[in-house]
């Protein structure tokens, strides 16, 4: 809206022409009379000036604009109106960020804010109780520079925070704390932690427990199993209606072995986090070795199992974990996929890292059961697990081996069409190849 200024201009001017040929009239001179009322106006223009400069210089939020009147007067009243008006949304704003501190204050959770670069914005208390952050010296201080962990500063340096970190407190080893960041604003972060002590001494507990009970449970397995061994060499002295019974005691007992074998390895992996033995992998050999057992467990169904495996492409690890790993998918792959099917297993690297696919033209898994895949015992339908005689943990075992290897599974099946299981390990994990040359 365009604002008409000429009016209040004129009515300004009014009173001092005014003022001037009435001054002239009595002097006879009206050019110096109308020259003296324009500068008496202008002397008191720029009073008025002065007057508001000298507030905005010195301004209060409390203290009221001068007092005028005329076009001053509508100037100052403008003015009052706006701090007023200004005053009300900050008390509102302000009454909202008090609720807010509040209400984040009661959590047990800590929140903290951090800017584009890391520093500490604001917090709340639990924050110091979790991290030992100190109200008011360590705003804006930098986050690493208090919680130094060499994980959490790793955490920090990425760009994607999809996945929580879990580390230990900075005041008490004993506490563990799970982190998640956020992004929000213009690159600001906002960080949540809690304390998972509870959880993590539940998930110990359930670790502890699974890999005693199969430590216990080999013993009389192995008994058991060692009676059967000489009764089934021995079958034509037996009577005939036990020869089946016997063969099925032998079965279950091959089939529990497997069980607790692979309880006992899921539980040495869950016992670290870390790669343990950092060891050159040729990888293409090892793939061989399991396309061999692979067609041998395929038997009189004719699978058809090609290899594409790149010379020479060597992983940092542990031997027997990536064998482990490998060979769940490609024997998962045979179980699943019916006779005279095909199974492709590729081994390549790009830019990216290291890939091993392993793709199948079996029965295919529905979407809504891929993301509990790699969970321990989860079943995609009972029967199949039974008919198969699987365990249920080879893709937990999987995707453990994976972790230690800095390494991720990725998952893609349709019903009808087969599966297509890939492991991706980065760049970092690969050996150069003239670096092994020389170290041979």
């Amino acid at each position: 809206m365009k604002y008409n200024w000429l009016g209040p201009l004129l009515r300004s001017l009014l009173p001092p022409v005014a003022a001037g040929l009435l001054l002239g009239l009595f002097l006879g001179d009206y050019g110096w009379s109308l020259a003296g009322g324009l500068a008496v106006h202008l002397a008191w223009n720029l009073y008025q000036l002065i007057r508001l400069h000298h507030w905005l210089k010195t301004y209060q939020p409390d203290e009221p604009p001068p007092d005028a009147h005329g076009l001053w007067g509508e100037v100052f009243d403008g003015l009052y109106n706006i701090q007023r008006r200004d005053q009300r949304v900050r008390g509102r704003l302000q009454a909202v960020i008090d609720r807010v501190q509040e209400s984040t204050a009661a959590l047990k959770d800590a929140v903290i804010m951090l800017d584009a670069e890391g520093n500490l914005e604001w917090w709340n208390r639990a924050a110091e109780t979790l991290l030992g952050l100190k109200t008011p010296q360590d705003s804006g201080q930098p986050i690493t520079n208090l919680v130094r962990h060499p994980q959490f500063k790793a955490y920090m340096e990425q760009s994607d925070f999809k996945d929580a970190l879990e580390l230990p407190s900075p005041l008490n080893d004993r506490l563990h704390l799970q982190l998640q960041i956020t992004r929000y604003g213009n690159g600001e972060q906002l960080m949540l932690v809690r304390d998972v002590t509870h959880v993590r001494q539940l998930e110990q507990m359930r670790k502890d427990f699974v890999a005693n009970v199969s430590h216990e449970l080999r013993t009389p397995l192995t008994v058991i199993a060692g009676y059967l061994e000489p009764l089934l060499e021995h079958a034509d002295e037996v009577s005939p209606r036990w020869r089946r019974p016997l063969q099925q005691m032998q079965q279950q007992a091959e089939r529990m072995k497997n069980l607790l074998d692979d309880l006992l390895l899921l539980a040495r992996l869950e016992a670290s986090d870390n790669l343990q033995v950092r060891q050159p992998v040729v990888v293409e050999p090892l793939l061989q070795t399991i396309v061999k057992d692979a067609q041998a467990l395929s038997g009189t169904n004719a699978h058809r199992i090609l290899l594409d495996a790149e010379p020479g492409l060597v992983l940092k690890g542990n031997e027997a974990e990536l064998s482990s790993a490998f060979s769940n998918l490609v024997f998962n792959a045979v179980k699943y996929t019916p006779a005279g099917g095909e199974i492709r297993i590729r081994w390549w690297s790009d830019p990216d890292g290291a890939h091993l696919s392993v793709q199948d033209t079996g029965i295919g898994i529905e979407s809504r059961h891929l993301t509990r895949l790699t969970e321990r015992f989860y079943r995609v339908d009972a029967s199949r697990s039974a008919s198969t005689g699987g365990t249920g943990l080879g893709l937990a075992i999987v995707k453990h081996a994976l972790i230690h290897h800095n390494g991720r599974l990725e998952i893609a099946s349709e019903p009808g069409k087969g599966s297509l299981f890939t492991c991706h390990f980065p760049a970092t994990q690969l050996v150069a190849r003239r670096a092994l040359g020389n170290a041979s």
